[in-house]
């Protein structure tokens, strides 16, 4: 019965409730939110059937992929991108009183000295980039990538700094940038999930999984986390007495019954059930397949310095090519240890031993498969250290006021570095890159418009760059 139907009979209107409305005239909640998300019934109908059918981006993309390296725990970028001989002369006195007024800091005390950097710095590549001498193999692509100096958030503190640089907003319960890249595009992978992450670090990020969450978008958009060895994700394989036949049977059984209830209620978490289910399924033959890094050419495994069944960083990067290749659309590679409150020196040496080549070879390996063209790669964290010192002698603070982000690939144009810090690289001051406008020429490479790609929640009309006044950076892209 709907609404017309009861309207034509001889009943009191006022016995009925207001429950019987809410469900019978197909304006149930799960309705509304549905047809709100997809813009009409059809499209509300098509997302109920395949969430994650590809969709038309809203105009012709240069990326079809995503690959972020995330960086946590905020790595020096003057240690590693931003030169500052200045630094090295005002080794141990004190920065101008005016530069340090409203300064807000996580933990380092008012009176800190200046440090100098730790690292001697090099032109490289035909740009003439300078890098510093702990990426000896960034230097071989140097011409390949846009170096941002002038990167800068709002968040001084790791947790909701890293929650928005992956979200747009500092506060949790948003959707990340993975899964506005899957609620955009759709996946091309039917039997592997859209959206990948791995964690590679001596611990998870501080933000946790917010990071690759799906917020207010229903969770088939959410990051699905693979571990580095053995099966990607936990119970993939049967249990004894298990076989193929009866889990297929029982499957459908379940989503039967699962479909019928998505009919009445119309709750988009029923189709993210159902799509869930039968992707595990189908991982079950593809995964295992995908995660063999046995398949991999001695030389492949030797320029990522990966090594099959250790789980690590350059497995991972390995992995992630692995993963696009099969038409995965976003993996996010986490590797929380770029903390050096202290140990500066030895942390960051460690941390470019563990990263650093095997993100020169993915851009290597990319380009030589000819899908550098069409993937995106990002590297970068939350934030960047103080030029003060914190720890002794060797040990810098978290600082949002400047930092490095660095993309390839993917419509970037390559050997380009853009923006500029003071000469003590404590602010940046030309062409400043907040993270808004960074997650708005991201969109823009994957043929999505960051104003026109939303989702009517809470009465407002929520996007990854929230309200800000978001602008392409126009000088990265080739």
């Amino acid at each position: 019965m709907n609404c017309q139907t009861f309207l034509h009979r001889n009943e009191n209107p006022y016995q009925r409730t207001r429950r019987w409305f809410l469900g019978e005239c197909g304006v149930g909640l799960g309705a509304i939110a549905l047809a709100d998300l997809s813009g009409n019934n059809a499209q509300a109908e098509s997302a109920i059937q395949n969430p994650l059918a590809p969709k038309k981006p809203h105009f012709a993309p240069k990326a079809k992929r995503v690959i972020y390296l995330f960086m946590a725990g905020g790595p020096s970028h003057l240690e590693m991108f931003d030169n500052k001989p200045k630094l090295t002369e005002y080794n141990g006195k004190l920065p101008p009183a005016e530069l340090m007024k409203g300064y807000r800091s996580a933990f380092i005390m008012p009176g800190a000295t200046l440090l100098g950097p730790k690292f001697k710095f090099s032109k490289y590549g035909q740009c003439g980039a300078e890098l510093s001498e702990v990426l000896p193999n960034m230097a071989k692509v140097v011409d390949d990538i846009a170096i941002i100096k002038s990167m800068k958030t709002t968040a001084f503190n790791h947790a909701p700094a890293q929650i928005e640089m992956n979200t747009g907003r500092p506060q949790f319960g948003r959707p990340s940038m993975g899964a506005w890249t899957l609620y955009g595009l759709g996946s091309v992978s039917q039997n592997l999930p859209g959206y990948v992450v791995f964690s590679t670090g001596s611990k998870g990020p501080s933000g946790g999984s917010s990071n690759w969450g799906s917020g207010f978008l229903p969770t088939t958009y959410q990051g699905v986390q693979f571990r580095g060895s053995g099966d990607p994700v936990m119970y993939l394989s049967n249990p004894r007495g298990i076989d193929t036949k009866l889990q297929r049977d029982s499957l459908d059984a379940i989503n039967e019954l699962n479909r019928m209830r998505l009919k009445d209620v119309q709750d988009p978490e029923i189709a993210t059930r159902i799509n869930s289910f039968e992707m595990a399924f189908r991982m079950q033959a593809e995964a295992p397949d995908v995660v063999d890094l046995n398949q991999e050419s001695k030389k492949t495994l030797e320029l990522y310095g990966a090594e099959p069944g250790k789980p690590s960083f350059a497995n991972s990067c390995l992995l992630a090519r692995r993963l696009l290749e099969k038409g995965t659309r976003f993996v996010q590679i986490f590797h929380e240890a770029w903390d050096q409150h202290g140990g500066l020196t030895s942390g960051i040496k460690n941390n470019c031993k563990n990263t650093e080549q095997a993100s020169a070879a993915l851009i290597m390996d990319l380009k030589e498969r000819g899908m550098l063209e069409d993937t995106l790669v990002i590297w970068g964290g939350e934030f960047g250290r103080t030029p003060m010192v914190q720890g002794g002698n060797d040990g810098r603070d978290h600082h949002p006021n400047a930092f490095t982000v660095w993309l390839a690939g993917g419509g970037i144009k390559g050997g380009i570095t853009h923006g500029i810090t003071d000469e003590l690289g404590f602010n940046a001051v030309e062409d400043v890159v907040p993270t808004y406008d960074l997650h708005a020429t991201i969109l823009h490479l994957l043929g999505l418009d960051c104003n026109n790609l939303s989702v009517k929640f809470q009465g407002l009309d929520q996007k990854l760059i929230g309200v800000a006044p978001a602008k392409v950076v126009t000088k990265l892209l080739a």
